[in-house]
């Protein structure tokens, strides 16, 4: 049987849950159906309720109080926690650790200098010694104290295991009354983990899990598996907006440590958390932290946050830690709780900060929902200090051979290089093992065909297509069984409900059509990983089909279809994981296939490389129906780069103005999605999710690594970042009038990046469509200049020396970095 055909390649739940007891079945398994048998078992399933089944519910609560089987959680795989006292070891540990204690004498050195200057110490005193050292003493105290409480604030607390008993019991019954088919894992991959659990327990390794994060679901999730499955728990990074009242304490409890959104330039906070994961690491306790920073708002894996990396990274490179366990997890969900929050964020709305009456008034509604299942997977693990060894011998810097711990820029250089490497390995990693849910699939479809609805047939037709696609790729489809499709997508379109997908009564056959297309493209964008090269290829040939004519005139030559393939791939370097290989293999290996789906025709040369590429006949008899959706799945992020990048050109200084003036970071982008709102209901945009906020920002920071525009960070946290447009690519003005002109460097960098946008019935390109954008922009870019010169504004427009010698200096060393990488530029 081949591997398309086995049903069995992407079945993930094959774990079976009887009573107390779990069997663990490896997905090749098959057993002899007996009747009333199903094929599978969620791991968490619905539990009983009081109101219709008051004496199972009484028993299921004896049972987890008095800890019987699996649910009193004593032969868990892992160092010991959850016993008295053990907050009071983990504290004491942090605070006595030697990289702490040098910070605090550190510290107090600093201190008693500035008193000396300030001649609160005065050198020719007689008792100069005796006061300082007992001055020394009370300044040290008095910061081991701080560090006592930001210690406590700051640690999860496994003290009680009923307190994770009753814990458990109460999250399992919220979950899976919210997804009511509970949570599915690979039983290969839970044996695999346990294996490697067992010998990082021998070895007195910590396990380092680095989840995806799209829900606050993700570490409830994490929790309830390691606990169902006998795992430690590990130890979760949380932000500090969670720990409000009553919620705080009780997720602190459950494995939660506290840390702070921004560290500024507190060097005793930024020790104590370092300490902390030293000793958690040293330990052998296991940990968890989102590879992303925070929850993913648009479906798909945001760029690598390297703030708790660089301490994991600096505990190994040290050698204060030998070795950890790095295990990146994969977790899809049939619907997101949060996703109608996320809309009205990224439309810019601003979040709304966390409190418990907001918690107890959404969790309550949430228990109502039918929010289908939790798929989460688990990558095969691997040994961070094999990886860096790795990394290093590949950078000529061979283990052992240099001082790695010494502050210079080499070594900076080289950090920066090792946890850009770690962090992109670990986003590739977590989507090989994503599994593809049906609502992504019917998102998927719904937003990559052209007209108002699609008919149920139609659909269906589609949805097997794009399910071959993913199994094609690599990828995996969630599993349900021996369910036939139509019953898979209509659990699907149930999940989703009418608010995101709409059925039209009364035609000859059910037809569906996108309600919320902002909101359902959380779902399309679940699945464009596995695509993004057949996108880049496909958008790059649009520079040429879409100027009309024959096959021939709608070929395009593989130099030119190389250079557009290889600027949108730097344009959204920070947006998208490529594949590994490199561009030139990967773009051939892309072409072949594209061929051999017969979606492209590849024209080659006697020495058989390709000369040109085009649309194959059975493509265009096909109404281009497979083409259009590699193109549908990139071109709202081609609107979202275009609109960023024309908001730019707003930044251009007026002729009447002689002075350097420097915006806010947040209200130069506010402005962008005020810009693209207009001009997506004047028709000169044609996705209205390009004015997606986490998409602009993106850009933003892509503009900023390429010198487009220079920003300013101050050191107070509270301080707004500011810009400023790079001369190199200010726009030219008329002399007379002042009016923007449509040429120079940055026009030509949007009209390269419009070479590839969608054209249709919503919108045109031309002279008055120019005209019309350069007005809106300039218009836009004025009133900021107002705003940031305005007598009230809190923020100063221009630069202070130190600042300006700043920026002066990281511009340098940043043309520098981009020199030395020898990669692709805009």
């Amino acid at each position: 049987m081949s591997q398309d055909d086995d049903s069995t390649r992407d079945s993930a739940p094959d774990l079976q849950i009887l009573g107390d007891q779990i069997t663990l079945q490896p997905r090749s398994y098959v057993e002899t159906r007996r009747p009333g048998d199903h094929d599978e078992e969620a791991l968490m399933q619905n539990m009983a309720r009081f109101r219709s089944e008051p004496l199972r519910f009484l028993r299921e609560v004896s049972l987890y109080v008095s800890g019987t089987g699996w649910r009193a959680y004593d032969n868990f795989i892992g160092r010991p926690i959850y016993y008295s006292g053990f907050s009071e070891q983990m504290r004491n540990s942090i605070v006595s650790a030697p990289l702490l204690r040098a910070c605090i004498s550190e510290l107090a050195d600093k201190r008693l200098e500035v008193e000396e200057n300030e001649g609160w110490l005065r050198k020719d005193d007689k008792d100069y010694a005796v006061k300082r050292a007992h001055r020394r003493a009370v300044i040290e105290s008095g910061i081991r104290d701080v560090a006592y409480k930001m210690t406590d604030d700051m640690i999860c607390k496994f003290e009680s295991k009923t307190f994770i008993r009753g814990a458990y019991y109460l999250v399992t019954q919220l979950l899976t009354r919210a997804y009511h088919q509970g949570i599915h894992v690979s039983s290969e991959e839970v044996l695999r983990l346990r294996k490697v659990a067992e010998e990082a327990e021998r070895k007195k390794q910590s396990i380092i899990f680095l989840p995806s994060h799209r829900s606050h679901v993700d570490y409830v999730s994490m929790q309830l598996i390691c606990y169902r499955l006998g795992l430690a728990l590990p130890v979760v990074v949380a932000g500090d907006n969670l720990n409000f009242p009553v919620v705080g304490s009780f997720l602190q409890h459950a494995g939660a440590m506290w840390i702070r959104r921004s560290f500024g330039n507190d060097a005793l906070y930024t020790t104590l958390v370092q300490a902390y994961v030293d000793t958690m690491l040293q330990g052998g306790y296991n940990f968890e932290c989102f590879i992303e920073g925070g929850r993913s708002r648009t479906g798909k894996l945001l760029p690598p946050k390297f703030g708790i990396l660089s301490f994991i990274l600096d505990s190994i490179l040290s050698g204060r830690v030998n070795d950890a366990i790095v295990c990146p997890v994969s977790t899809q969900y049939d619907k997101v709780i949060e996703t109608e929050g996320y809309v009205t964020e990224l439309l810019g709305v601003p979040k709304k900060k966390e409190n418990l009456a907001d918690f107890l008034s959404g969790g309550s509604s949430v228990l109502s929902l039918k929010l289908g299942r939790v798929d989460v997977r688990f990558h095969e693990p691997w040994s961070l200090r094999k990886y860096i060894d790795e990394q290093l011998t590949k950078f000529n810097k061979p283990p052992g051979t240099e001082d790695l711990t010494l502050k210079t820029p080499e070594n900076a250089i080289l950090k920066q290089k090792l946890l850009r490497t770690m962090g992109y390995k670990v986003l590739s990693d977590i989507n090989d093992v994503s599994v593809v849910m049906p609502t992504a699939l019917i998102g998927t479809v719904l937003l990559t065909l052209r007209g108002r609805g699609v008919g149920k047939a139609e659909l269906l037709r589609r949805i097997e297509w794009l399910i071959a696609r993913v199994r094609a790729k690599g990828g995996r489809v969630a599993h349900f069984g021996n369910a036939p499709l139509v019953d898979v997508v209509g659990r699907g379109l149930e999940v989703l409900g009418k608010d995101l997908v709409g059925e039209v009564q009364g035609l000859a056959e059910p037809t569906y059509y996108a309600v919320d297309r902002f909101q359902l493209s959380f779902y399309r964008n679940m699945t464009i990983h596995l695509f993004i090269s057949e996108a880049l290829v496909s958008a790059s040939m649009y520079t040429r089909v879409k100027q009309g004519g024959g096959p021939a005139h709608q070929e395009i030559s593989y130099a030119a279809l190389r250079e557009q393939v290889l600027f949108l791939s730097s344009l959204f370097r920070g947006e998208f994981i490529f594949p590994s290989e490199g561009l030139e293999a990967n773009l051939e290996k892309t072409l072949v296939e594209l061929e051999n789906d017969r979606v492209i025709k590849l024209q080659r040369c006697e020495k058989g490389a390709i000369d040109s590429i085009g649309l194959s006949e059975e493509e265009r008899l096909a109404g281009r129906e497979n083409y259009d959706f590699y193109c549908f799945l990139i071109w709202p992020f081609i609107e979202a780069s275009w609109l960023a990048a024309t908001s730019l050109i707003g930044l251009t200084p007026p002729i009447h103005q002689r002075e350097e003036i420097w915006v806010e970071v947040t209200q130069a982008q506010n402005t962008a999605q005020l810009l693209g709102k207009t001009l997506y209901h004047q028709g000169d945009l044609s996705y209205f999710e390009a004015v997606n906020r986490e998409t602009l920002k993106n850009s933003y920071q892509r503009f900023e690594e390429e010198g487009i525009i220079f920003a300013v960070k101050s050191k107070e946290a509270k301080s707004p970042a500011r810009l400023s447009l790079s001369p190199d690519w200010r726009a030219p003005r008329d002399p007379d009038t002042g009016a923007l002109l449509a040429s120079g460097k940055l026009w030509d960098f949007i009209e390269r990046i419009a070479s590839s946008r969608r054209e249709g019935k919503n919108r045109r390109d031309g002279a008055t469509v120019s005209t019309r954008v350069l007005r809106l922009a300039d218009y836009l870019g004025a009133q900021l200049f107002e705003k940031a010169t305005a007598p009230e504004s809190k923020t100063d427009a221009k630069l202070s020396n130190e600042e300006a010698s700043k920026l002066k200096k990281t511009v340098k060393l940043e043309r520098r970095r981009r020199k030395l990488e020898g990669r692709a530029h805009l």
